[in-house]
C-alpha cells in the first residue's frame, strides 16, 4: 500500500507521515510539496492526504486534475478551513481532517480509508467509463461523459464544452441527454449541464466553471430539487436520498448505509449546513430525514437558508 502525503508545509507533511507509519508500519510513504509536483509523478497512489490551501496550484485545482487520470485515488483532503470542505465532494473525496490535526480522528479516517482500498482491491475488474462517440465530419471523437462540463444548441449543432475544448457536431440534444445519467440535468431546451461544474446560479442562470446556461423559470424548481440531491450523495454515509416538495418547503430524506457514531453524525449535520449555504438564492426552509438503514434511530433537523 501507497500512501502520499501532499503539503506545502514540511512540518505537517513529516506530522502526518509519522501518524501513518506508527499505524502502518509497512506502509510507503511519498510526500509532494506541491500540487504541481503530485500532478508530474507517475506513481500509483492508493491513498492521498491533500492540502487545499497551497501556494500556487490549491489542492481542490490539483485534486480535479489528478481525478482526470486516477479515478480509483482514495482522497482524504486535510485544511485548517473548514468552510472549503464543501468543494470536495465535486472531486470524490472520501473524507477530511481539519487541522490541527486531532489523533482519534486521524487514526479513524485512516483506518476507514485502508478499509475502503482493501474492498477496492478485491474487484476483479472496474467497468469502463462512460463516453459518447461524435461524429463530426466523417471524424469519430470519444468524449468521456464526466468531461462534459455543460453542452448547448447552437445554429442547429450541439455543441459540447469541455473545460479545455469545445466540440460541435450535428445531432438532437435529447440523445446526448439520454446517456448523460443523473449527474446532468437540463435548464432550459437548449441547455444540458453537468452538476459536477456548476458553481452558482439563480432563477435565470447557471454559473459552471467554464461559461454559463440559461435557466427556465419552470425549470428552477426541479434544477434545485436535482442537485440538491446531486450534493447529498456525495456526503459520506448516505445511500440514498429521496428529495420533495411540499408547502413551499423542501425536504431530503437521507438513508444512511450504516448505523453512524457521533462524531460522523455532526459531519453530516456540518455537511448538510453548508449545502444549504451553497444555495442562498432558494429562499425556503429546508427539512432533512436521516434515516439509518436497518436501524430503528430516526433524527429530523431542521435547516433555514440565512438571505
Amino acid at each position: 500500500m501507497r500512501i502520499a502525503i501532499c503539503d506545502d508545509e514540511k512540518n505537517i507533511r513529516e506530522l502526518i507521515g509519522n501518524k501513518v507509519i506508527k499505524q502502518y508500519p509497512e506502509t510507503e510513504i511519498v510526500s509532494f510539496s506541491s500540487g504541481e509536483e503530485l500532478l508530474l509523478s507517475d506513481k500509483h497512489i492508493d491513498i492521498l492526504f491533500l492540502d487545499i490551501q497551497m501556494s500556487g496550484r490549491n489542492g481542490m485545482e490539483t485534486a480535479r486534475e489528478l481525478r482526470k487520470k486516477d479515478k480509483s485515488v482514495i482522497l482524504i483532503f486535510v485544511t485548517a478551513v473548514e468552510k472549503y470542505v464543501f468543494q470536495a465532494f465535486d472531486v470524490g473525496a472520501f473524507n477530511y481532517i481539519v487541522k490541527p490535526i486531532d489523533d482519534t480522528k486521524f487514526a479513524d479516517v485512516l483506518c476507514r480509508a485502508v478499509d475502503e482500498w482493501c474492498s477496492q482491491d478485491t474487484n476483479v475488474s472496474e467497468p469502463e467509463a462512460n463516453y459518447v462517440m461524435i461524429n463530426n465530419g466523417g471524424v469519430h471523437t470519444k468524449v468521456m461523459i464526466e468531461d462534459i462540463v455543460y453542452a448547448e444548441v447552437f445554429n442547429r449543432k450541439v455543441v459540447i464544452h469541455k473545460l479545455d475544448e469545445k466540440i460541435e457536431y450535428y445531432g438532437k440534444m435529447s440523445d446526448l441527454e439520454a446517456v448523460a445519467g443523473d449527474s446532468f440535468f437540463g435548464p432550459h431546451r437548449a441547455y444540458l449541464v453537468n452538476f459536477k461544474y456548476v458553481e452558482k446560479y439563480d432563477a435565470t442562470t447557471i454559473y459552471l466553471e467554464k461559461g454559463t446556461a440559461l435557466m427556465a423559470k419552470q425549470n428552477y424548481p426541479d434544477f434545485v430539487k436535482k442537485y440538491m440531491k446531486y450534493k447529498i450523495m456525495r456526503i459520506p454515509y448516505v445511500k440514498e436520498v429521496f428529495v420533495s416538495e411540499k408547502n413551499e418547503q423542501i425536504q431530503a430524506e437521507m438513508l444512511l448505509d450504516k448505523e453512524i457514531e457521533p462524531e460522523a453524525d455532526k459531519k453530516i449535520q456540518g455537511d448538510i449546513m453548508m449545502l444549504n449555504k451553497s444555495m442562498p438564492n432558494y429562499k425556503r426552509i429546508g427539512k432533512v430525514v436521516v434515516r439509518e438503514q436497518e436501524f430503528e434511530k430516526t433524527t429530523t433537523r431542521k435547516i433555514k437558508r440565512n438571505n
